[in-house]
């Protein structure tokens, strides 16, 4: 991981567990969640709240009035709307994206769950999806949460990571292995 990865990240995890402990202590866990869910779809439909948490161009206070008014318009906890306005005030924004996905980390571990990315060619049934979490549910021994998202470029099969184990059924990865084979043999 390069170093300003590595800082975001231990950024990020220091405000997830106080967040956590926070909601845990307060009994406002499935709020945490909702709160996680809409700060991501935000992340993935808005440019403008894209560009307002990574760009350098705003100052503290515009940063914060413009996260302030967000956190309202959405109706987030008052626990996470004030650890936005604080890391605003700190121009730490840029950790977003970074707090969400511990955050997910955190409540799934104590809920005894793993999150599998999952990446297919066309997008998944709700019956593969179903037998795809029992499977590996059956192999992990936990409830599988599965993040599904779509890459045609895989031409068929599937990418599946749960943690640091990864399987590629992909068609791409096969040829990429066939191609490779050929290279050495002529």
């Amino acid at each position: 991981m390069s170093e300003p990865a590595s800082i975001s990240t231990s950024i990020a995890a220091r405000y997830a567990t106080a967040v956590y402990d926070i909601a845990k202590d307060g009994g406002t866990v499935k709020a945490l969640e909702a709160d996680i869910d809409a700060l991501q779809a935000a992340m993935n439909d808005s440019e403008d709240f894209r560009t307002l948490i990574h760009s350098p161009i705003y100052t503290r206070e515009e940063q914060a009035g413009a996260i302030t008014a967000i956190a309202s318009k959405m109706n987030l906890t008052d626990t996470m709307a004030n650890t936005l306005a604080l890391m605003a005030q700190k121009r730490r924004l840029f950790v977003v994206p970074q707090l969400l996905s511990t955050l997910r980390d955190i409540i799934a571990a104590e809920k005894g769950e793993v999150t599998a990315e999952v990446v297919s060619a066309k997008a998944l049934t709700k019956a593969q999806s179903e037998k795809l979490a029992k499977t590996l549910k059956a192999s992990t021994g936990k409830d599988v949460t599965l993040n599904a998202t779509v890459d045609e470029s895989l031409i068929g099969g599937l990418v599946v990571k749960v943690g640091s184990r990864m399987i590629d059924t992909s068609i791409r990865a096969k040829l990429n292995s066939l191609q490779n084979a050929m290279k050495e043999v002529g």
